[in-house]
């Protein structure tokens, strides 16, 4: 999920810390794919050309594996070297947050099962519903290995390993959506990335360090705003983060 609001915030007090770049800018870079997130869009957005799912003879999804593929493809052959990143184990102190989405989710499941029934389409529902398991994220890693390209298990969450990566020197960069990636430390954070697959949408370039100098903020500081602003962990306290937000002006 990420920061809430953070994208606004940096847009508005620091516009300097963000870039367009084209896909090709990074050839010739390693980047850390924060992979939870690659399967997750292609399961819930990816479809055949008629709108139905992309699935084997006997009802198997394999969407998830087609889009890796050529995302991976695309990226090799623009020079850029990926490296997938897992998530691992979550963090205690998220469970409040996962019961929620899970809570949210059922209750989208049980709005769009009632509007199937109102329409007579509860077949095409259920044959288009999908459930994202442990076995997806297997067949991921079987895929990628099987192309020689390296995965890595984070031991908890994704984003906070790619950060690690980038910190430590391994990857130029964090590919993911999940803003989180900055208050972990990624200094370079690439979004849209894949955009350009479905539809036309700019890589958009994020720099901490620019972040930091265009806010007057610490390390610290930084973080201690991003949860002020609301994150996995925690909901966000709004009248202070409105004071905050007022003394950057």
């Amino acid at each position: 999920m990420g920061i809430k609001g953070l994208t606004q915030v940096i847009s508005e007090h620091a516009p300097g810390s963000i870039k367009t770049i084209d896909f090709e800018d990074n050839s010739g870079r390693k980047v850390a794919v924060d992979a939870s997130i690659c399967v997750y869009q292609l399961l819930y957005s990816v479809r055949s050309p008629d709108g139905t799912q992309m699935q084997t003879q006997n009802g198997e999804i394999t969407r998830h594996l087609i889009g890796i593929f050529y995302r991976t493809i695309r990226l090799i052959s623009n020079g850029i070297k990926p490296v997938y990143v897992f998530d691992g184990k979550p963090p205690d102190m998220k469970m409040g947050e996962l019961v929620k989405r899970s809570k949210r989710r059922a209750a989208d499941y049980e709005k769009a099962l009632s509007r199937a029934i109102e329409r007579g389409e509860v077949d095409t529902f259920e044959k288009n519903i999908v459930q994202v398991t442990r076995e997806h994220f297997d067949e991921v890693k079987r895929l990628l290995t099987l192309m020689g390209v390296p995965i890595v298990e984070a031991p908890s969450e994704a984003e906070a390993q790619c950060a690690e990566l980038v910190k430590g020197g391994k990857v130029h960069a964090s590919v993911t959506e999940d803003m989180d990636a900055l208050a972990f430390g990624s200094n370079i954070l690439l979004r849209n990335i894949f955009g350009g697959e479905t539809r036309k949408l700019n890589v958009k370039e994020f720099n901490l360090k620019r972040v930091l100098d265009e806010m007057k903020l610490t390390m610290n500081q930084f973080i201690d705003f991003c949860i002020l602003l609301g994150c996995d962990y925690c909901g966000s306290i709004r009248v202070v983060t409105l004071l905050f937000l007022y003394f950057l002006h």
